[in-house]
């Protein structure tokens, strides 16, 4: 039983898909053309073909690559009532006419139309068609005569049919028919001309039958010469006739003339009023293109000037912006630094005193818990310094040069007097017991014997001899 539907099935599947192909398979009627777009492969110079043309006959359509459409080919009639075309003579002129246009059939012109022409309505395809007629008309009427194209109508409509059907082929069109219903102009040209002709023809009748009134009279006359006076009448009534018949001629001359001349001046005035509007709108295009130039520099002038100055501004109050950002941030990192030295200094200085602290309670310990005994440590350790630095106030004296004049005679005191000066220069340092007082200390009372005082004055004065020495040197 499985087996059987599943036969089924698939005849089915086959069933729908050959029904598919052969929906597939498209015939054309002979009143339409079928278009195959899509992939149609390549055209005969070797490029890709826009599409595929049939006229009769049938094809297959393959499914999702190819699609279709078909052209109408009933015909079509185009009313086109043409006014103001201006002739070779610049008259003006009206060409009322009727065209009847259709696809055409012919092998490139098929893929013209369905190029330009697929999917267009009818209405769409007339007002193509009318466009390029009422051009190709206006060009026909152009290059001739008012004469040629009143009085020699196949030639217009050659030129028409020549013209009009060259650009409707590039459309995919064919030009079957040109109907030409009456040609007036607005100056009376073409009615003048078929006035001279009528006064032509009148003309000659009236002179053929003058000429056949005058042969008989003249056969009469050699008949009859007895009637030479009625013969003589008959001539002068001839005469009289001739003569008539000249006025008549003179005159249709003389108003073919008038109306020439008529015709001539309304032409000139008609082109120098079309000269005089196409003057103005020339002006008034110009003046359209000044205010454009206008309008063009003064947004220029914007882009260049008040943008430029706008982005300036910008750029300046950027840059002021970055320059404070700048000077914010190097100010926050001389803080930082000024901060972190101090820190240091401080952790610096705090550790100084730590160690002199532990350094002190050190030799306090040492000393035996005595405060006095350990200060008298440190001085006597500082001792050398101390006296240096007391040396070292009359060292520093720039003397550059000292003229002594001494007779070399002993003092009363018993020196000379070099001698005393050099010693009352060495009274003037404070004695060390004088230093320790002002410092708040006392100096120990090993120190502050005379015996002491005088040995460390003659240290001294030896000192400042030996300075005095190295000075002179």
């Amino acid at each position: 039983m499985g087996f059987i539907i599943g036969i089924s099935v698939i005849a089915a599947i086959l069933f729908i898909t050959v029904i598919a192909f052969l929906s597939r398979y498209k015939r054309c009627p002979s009143d339409k053309i079928l278009v195959i777009y899509g992939k149609t492969g390549k055209n005969s110079e070797g490029g890709t073909r826009t599409a595929k043309c049939i006229h009769g006959g049938a094809a297959f359509v393959m499914p999702i690559i190819q699609s279709y459409q078909f052209l109408d080919l009933t015909p079509m009639s185009i009313e086109v009532n043409l006014k103001n075309a201006l002739s070779k003579q610049h008259i003006r002129v009206d060409v009322p006419s009727r065209f009847t246009v259709g696809i055409s059939v012919e092998e490139g012109i098929m893929t013209n139309a369905a190029e330009r022409l697929l999917g267009l309505s009818i209405a769409n395809i007339q007002d193509l068609a009318k466009d390029i007629i009422f051009g190709q008309l206006r060009l026909v009427i152009a290059t001739m005569d008012i004469e040629e194209i009143n009085s020699d109508r196949d030639k217009f409509l050659t030129n028409i049919t020549d013209n009009v059907g060259a650009e409707l082929k590039k459309i995919g069109l064919k030009l079957i028919n040109v109907n030409i219903t009456d040609i007036n102009d607005e100056s009376g040209y073409i009615n003048a001309l078929g006035k001279e002709a009528a006064a032509k023809a009148i003309n000659d009748a009236k002179k053929s039958v003058a000429e056949k009134n005058r042969d008989g009279a003249i056969g009469e006359a050699e008949a009859k010469r007895e009637e030479r006076i009625r013969v003589s009448g008959a001539n002068s009534k001839a005469v009289e006739g001739e003569n008539t018949a000249r006025i008549t001629i003179a005159q249709s001359e003389s108003d073919k003339r008038i109306k020439e001349a008529e015709a001539e001046r309304m032409a000139v005035a008609a082109e120098k009023v079309q000269t005089a509007k196409a003057l103005e709108e020339a002006y008034a295009s110009e003046q359209s293109a000044e205010r454009a130039r206008a309008e063009k520099e003064r947004a220029t002038y914007q882009a260049d000037v008040i943008v430029k100055a706008e982005i300036e501004k910008e750029k300046i109050q950027i840059e002021a912006e970055a320059e404070a950002e700048k000077i914010r941030r190097r100010a926050k990192g001389e803080a930082d630094a000024i901060l972190f030295k101090m820190e240091a200094e401080a952790k610096g200085a705090m550790e100084i005193l730590s160690k002199q602290a532990e350094g002190f309670e050190k030799l306090v310990k040492a000393s035996g818990n005595n405060s006095q005994d350990a200060v008298m440590m440190m001085i006597a350790d500082r001792l050398p310094e101390l006296v240096k630095l007391q040396v070292e106030a009359i060292k520093n004296i720039k003397i550059d040069k000292v003229t002594v004049w001494d007779s070399m005679n002993a003092n009363g005191e018993g020196g000379s007097n070099t001698a005393n000066f050099l010693s009352g220069m060495m009274k003037s340092v404070p004695p060390l017991q004088d230093v320790f007082s002002q410092a708040g200390l006392e100096l120990p009372s090993y120190f502050a014997g005379k015996k002491a005082e005088k040995e460390e004055v003659v240290k001294v004065e030896a000192e400042t001899v030996n300075v005095k020495e190295e000075e002179e040197k």
